[in-house]
């Protein structure tokens, strides 16, 4: 008999962990973890299996099929903004070749035990491309349909990916005699900049507020790559993970759409910096615009509109900007560079 399971892609990233904490607390599911390298041993105590592979890999793929009963996915594996940038066939494949490798074996899932595949994909605020500074300004909180216009190779193959679920669920074989069902339940989060207070950044370009945070915890200077004005939205980690449950878990009939912006608190480069410095007043943080990397921050919005995740699935941060540092970022990162 095949084990009924969730699936978790790029298990062992930021976003990976989190989830896996909190699907291990509520004991309610067995977790089939696949990530690129070895999950720790912590992480991987919490899975009832751990894969060490590659989405790319058809026969990996083809043994999931016939392994697990799979009833959801969350497609976390992913090569970020930045290593996408320099690799950007290479970012093509893992991100949108290795996505729809994941939709197709939700769609063979659902064949074989006749029940719709819950896949659950995070997108990114790179997925939005405004063309000058004054644009974004005027912009203000950008809603969901607007300015899909981005520069960046990860920005690109977010925004396609999106449209692929949105096919697959929505409009699958629409010429058939037959209406077809694919049987995959495409939902997706589109985050902000996220920031986590236990796992180091890994590549994306947002990461220089954790970044920011990290270093001053560990007493070392930080040059940051952005100027001091350049504004995105963000989010802490807890907050994500509960946006991508919620989500997973809403009635479908209250879904009014696939994807879904969530946020928490916009904040400046320099409002960064003096946030961190008054918890670490020995900081030493400086600022030091990368022109291509700034630029690419400066595309983004400096808000999002995330009143339809609100409306349809009840959405709201736990952390705003006061509570995020003060009951969760600084004293969880302060006590791990204690240790």
């Amino acid at each position: 008999m095949r084990k009924p399971v969730t699936l978790i892609t790029g298990a062992s990233g930021e976003v990976g962990y989190g989830l896996i904490e909190r699907f291990a607390a509520a004991g309610d599911r067995d977790l089939v973890a696949l990530d690129l390298k070895p999950l720790p041993d912590d992480m991987r105590a919490m899975c009832s299996t751990s894969i060490v592979g590659d989405i790319l890999d058809q026969n990996l793929l083809q043994r999931l099929i016939s392994e697990y009963e799979i009833h959801a996915i969350y497609h976390l594996a992913a090569l970020l903004s930045t290593r996408a940038e320099f690799t950007p066939d290479t970012a093509h494949r893992v991100n949108v070749e290795g996505t729809l490798n994941l939709i197709n074996l939700a769609h063979e899932q659902s064949r074989w035990h006749g029940n719709p595949v819950r896949f659950i994909f995070p997108s990114s605020i790179a997925v939005y491309g405004l063309p000058d500074l004054p644009t974004k300004r005027r912009a203000g909180r950008i809603r969901e349909s607007e300015w899909n216009l981005p520069t960046t190779m990860y920005g690109c193959n977010k925004c396609y990916c999106e449209q692929l679920g949105r096919y697959y669920t929505e409009h699958y074989r629409q010429l058939s005699a037959e209406p077809q069902s694919s049987g995959v339940d495409f939902r997706c989060v589109r985050f902000p900049g996220l920031i986590s207070a236990i796992t180091l950044p890994s590549g994306g370009t947002s990461d220089y507020a954790a970044e920011m945070l990290h270093s001053a915890a560990r007493g070392e200077p930080y040059a940051c790559f952005v100027g001091e004005e350049a504004r995105i939205p963000f989010m802490v980690m807890p907050d994500a993970i509960k946006a991508l449950d919620m989500l997973a878990n809403a009635p479908a009939s209250k879904l009014s759409q696939r994807v879904y912006n969530v946020t928490a608190f916009s904040l400046s480069a320099k409002e960064l910096r003096d946030r961190v410095s008054r918890a670490f007043p020995k900081a030493d943080i400086t600022f030091s615009p990368d022109r291509k990397r700034a630029g690419i921050v400066d595309t983004w919005p400096a808000d999002v509109d995330d009143s339809l995740a609100a409306r349809d699935w009840g959405w709201e941060p736990d952390y705003d900007v006061d509570r995020a540092f003060d009951e969760y970022l600084i004293p969880t990162i302060a006590k791990n560079y204690q240790r």
